[in-house]
Order: structure tokens, then C-alpha cells, then sequence
């Protein structure tokens, strides 16, 4: 007998009986609050993928840009429909939206080998991939396969990315000619007042979330916005396009109108097959492959930690609805593919929710239903100024780093490893790499080690695709 069948003959009201409030210690107020606080926390995401996947920095292979505007009106409209959709069928107060690893290697790594229509359609198979492999139990199997030391290990490198990312975005660190790869500022000094803006805006949110306000980084990106407003009315610094001292992207002004009606025009502008025209079976399956292994194991720690948090985790990690709560988390590549807002994932930042007492799908329908109201508002996307937003990537990558403690150092078998998928997917701008290399040196280092069979059957297959995929050039010539 399910949960929600067992709370049916201790409870009275729908919602007692549909959620199960009761049996999970929680009630409509808890739900409401932790809905809301949920909300508040994650809303960033609606500033932060426009600009990571919109304009003309994330320009594709044939030059095309996504608009910022209609990117936000996605991004609002697929988080809500989503975040809804898992309450009801999962009843776990997670809100998903776009997962910043995904849209920032779309953004900086993928379509430079396709476009975005192709992209967001790769993004869409890769949902129903994750889709099937949840609802066949497949994903629970892999789920067990994979060493918790390299679950860890992708995570702690996909936070060391996202925040070089936001680092270099900001000016904080530039590249040099003739010296080291990069500097600080430039230089070495902080020369700049964007670069200003992002540091101050980096300690104003530090500072919030280290005194555990609800909605941190929210409230710090509208500091920084402000300030920025403010420098940019007082100096009239204008594009670094202009000004090698002017903003590197998004010139802080105020719209002409906060309130407008949404632009959905992206809804289905997706080309599911395109890529594989492009780059040919191997390539395409290759990038296919990358987006797989970042959704799956992405999610699946995200879950995880946030069911523990939640205190609906058993004691090997499984937590209720598990199978339903896979099959949405990929529904949400789907839909985020079909919306070109990027592939929708679970939010490890709804622990922000659960720590104001939200246990079930009912503050997940409240989060989703702000969403939806959201979606009215996207005209304010465009006033963040990039040097603000990537303030607030530094700070996502510094929670996403606590992880790293997870891995045991003192065994080099593993600790080489986890070392090499961290330190790779920055240095070589790529998650895929790093999971790639991780991946390969697990599996080599213990089969040399004479631990061969510690190494799940899983873990060969997955290795060996990611051989194919580091050599997927000179096989493209082989094979013509």
C-alpha cells in the first residue's frame, strides 16, 4: 500500500489525503511558506539563463542568438509547468527550472558545433532517453552502479565551472598575452567598475547566505543591480563594445515597462534531428551522450540530498515516489528542450524551501504557480547586467563545491579520479571532458590496481563510450 493510501484512513481533507500532510508532519502553512521560500531562492534562474543562453555571447555555429526576452518568458513558463506537474505526480517539495550546468554547456561548448534549434532538439531525446530509462527502473540500477565518489566528484566540477565561468565573465579574470593563460582583472588590479560591481555584489550575497537569508542570492542580484544602475546613470559607461571599461554584455537601464505580455515564440523552434545531419551519427550521439550523463547524475544527487534534508530518505538513500520523481526530472529535459529554456532540472536550492518545513508536492504546486505569474515580469531580465549575474554563478559553484568533502582522498584510486573530472571540466571548459576523463581513469586505475571487480559492468560500458567520444575525430575521418 502506497503512502498516500495509507494517510487516506487518518486524514479527512483532500489535501491531507492527496499530499499527505499529515502523515509527513507538515500542514498547509508549512507548504505555502516553503513554497514560497522556494520561490524566492531559485527565482534567479529567470535573470541567469537569459543571459547565460541569450544574446550575442552565446551566439551558435551559423551565428544565431536566442533572444533574452523570450528565453525568460520560457524559462518562467516551463519551470512553472514543470514544478506543478512534479508536485502532483511525485509529492516531493522539489522545484525544478533550468539546470545551470546543462544551459552553460549549451551556452559555451555546444553550439559551436551546432545550432540552437539543433541543440534544444538534442536536449528534448536526451529527456526521453532519461524518460524510458526511469520508467523501465534503469535509472535506479545506474543510479547504484556509479561510485558515489565520482557522483560527487562531477558535481564539485560542474560548481568549479559554473564559477570560472562567472570569474571570467565578470572581468575578474582575463586572459594575458605572452604570460600566464589568465590574470586577475587586468593587469592583476581590478580596473574596471563593472568588475567593481561584481565583487561588491559577490560579498553582498556571501554575506546573506552565510547568515541563512531566505532568497540570498535573489536579494543580492537586485543590490547589485541597483548599484549598477546607479554607476551606469552617474558615469555613462556604456558596452565594453565601445568602452574597453564598459559592461561586457547587458548596459544596466531601466525597461520601458516592468509588465508585458509574454513572448513564447521559442515554444517549439527546435530541430530534433538536425544535428545529427551536422556532425553525423557519432558526433551527435556523442553530444547526446554528454547531455545523458550531466542530466542523470546531476538530478540524481539533487534528489538525493534534498530527500534527506527533507527526512523522507531510507537509510540506502531511496526516498518515496523515487521512479515517479526520475521519470518527471526527465520529462523536464523534454519540455525544456521544447521551450528552448534548456533542459529543467530538480534544484538542489529547494533545500531552501525544506528548511522552512515543506515535506510535500504541495509546495512544489506553490512554487510553480509563481512561476507561472512570473511570467509577466520578464521584461526585468534585461536590466541584470552580466558582471551582477555572474556573481551569483560563483556563488552557486561555491555550494555546489561542499560535495568535495564526500570523497575519500586518502584512497589515490579514487582520489586520482575525482581530481582529474574536477580539475578537467574548467580547464578544458568542458563538463563533458571531465566527466569523460573521470569516468576512463576510474575504471583503468582500478583495474590496474587489481580491484577490477569493485568496478560495476555499468561502469565499463559508460568508459567505453567516452573513449568513442575523445576519439570521435580521427573515427569521423576512419569512418569517413
Amino acid at each position: 500500500m502506497s503512502e498516500i493510501e495509507t494517510d487516506t484512513t487518518t486524514t479527512s481533507t483532500w489535501s491531507e489525503r492527496f499530499f499527505a500532510l499529515r502523515a509527513r508532519g507538515s500542514d498547509w502553512g508549512r507548504e505555502i511558506r516553503g513554497g514560497l521560500v522556494t520561490f524566492v531562492t531559485i527565482s534567479y534562474i529567470l535573470v541567469l539563463n537569459p543571459l547565460i543562453i541569450g544574446g550575442d555571447s552565446s551566439a551558435d555555429v551559423t551565428g544565431h542568438t536566442l533572444d533574452q526576452l523570450q528565453v525568460a518568458s520560457a524559462t518562467a513558463l516551463a519551470a512553472g509547468v514543470l514544478t506543478i506537474a512534479f508536485g502532483l505526480v511525485a509529492n516531493l517539495p522539489f522545484a525544478l527550472a533550468a539546470g545551470l550546468g546543462v544551459n552553460s554547456f549549451l551556452a559555451v561548448s555546444m553550439v559551436r558545433e551546432v545550432t540552437w534549434p539543433e541543440a534544444m532538439g538534442l536536449v528534448a531525446i536526451n529527456g526521453v532517453i532519461i524518460v524510458i530509462l526511469g520508467a523501465t527502473g534503469a535509472r535506479t540500477a545506474i543510479f547504484h552502479a556509479i561510485p558515489a565518489a565520482l557522483k560527487s566528484a562531477i558535481t564539485v566540477g560542474i560548481g568549479l565551472f559554473i564559477a570560472f565561468i562567472g570569474l571570467v565573465d565578470s572581468g575578474f579574470v582575463t586572459r594575458t598575452e605572452g604570460g600566464p593563460p589568465v590574470q586577475l582583472g587586468i593587469g592583476g588590479s581590478i580596473a574596471t567598475v563593472p568588475t567593481l560591481v561584481f565583487v561588491i555584489t559577490l560579498i553582498v550575497i556571501g554575506v546573506l547566505v552565510a547568515r541563512r537569508v531566505p532568497g540570498a542570492i535573489l536579494i543580492g542580484i537586485a543590490v547589485g543591480t541597483v548599484i549598477a544602475l546607479i554607476a551606469e546613470g552617474v558615469l555613462h559607461l556604456g558596452p565594453s563594445i565601445d568602452n574597453p571599461d564598459g559592461w561586457h554584455l547587458t548596459v544596466p537601464a531601466l525597461p520601458e515597462t516592468i509588465v508585458a505580455l509574454p513572448d513564447f515564440s521559442l515554444v517549439g523552434a527546435i530541430d530534433p534531428f538536425g544535428a545529427f545531419n551536422r556532425l553525423g551519427p557519432l558526433g551527435a550521439s556523442m553530444l547526446l551522450l554528454t547531455l545523458v550523463f550531466m542530466n542523470f547524475f546531476d538530478a540524481m544527487g539533487a534528489m538525493t540530498g534534498l530527500a534527506k534534508n527533507a527526512g523522507l530518505a531510507n537509510d540506502d538513500s531511496t526516498f518515496p515516489r523515487m521512479r515517479q520523481a526520475f521519470i518527471m526530472e526527465g520529462l523536464g529535459a523534454v519540455v525544456g528542450g521544447a521551450t528552448s529554456s534548456s533542459s529543467n532540472t530538480v534544484f538542489v536550492d529547494s533545500a531552501a524551501g525544506i528548511g522552512e518545513g515543506a515535506r510535500t508536492g504541495l509546495a512544489s504546486v506553490v512554487t510553480g504557480v509563481l512561476f507561472l505569474l512570473a511570467i509577466f515580469f520578464t521584461p526585468l531580465a534585461l536590466v541584470v547586467p552580466l558582471e551582477v549575474g555572474a556573481a551569483a554563478l560563483v556563488v552557486v559553484g561555491a555550494m555546489m563545491m561542499a560535495q568535495v568533502s564526500d570523497i575519500d582522498w586518502g584512497d589515490f584510486a579514487t582520489a586520482l579520479p575525482a581530481f582529474l573530472t574536477i580539475a578537467a571540466m574548467p580547464l578544458t571548459y568542458s563538463i563533458a571532458n571531465g566527466i569523460g576523463i573521470g569516468f576512463i581513469a576510474w575504471v583503468l586505475i582500478h583495474a590496474a590496481a587489481g580491484r577490477a571487480k569493485q568496478v560495476n559492468w555499468l561502469m565499463w560500458v559508460v568508459a567505453a563510450g567516452f573513449v568513442l567520444f575523445f576519439g570521435r575525430g580521427p573515427l569521423e575521418v576512419i569512418l569517413g
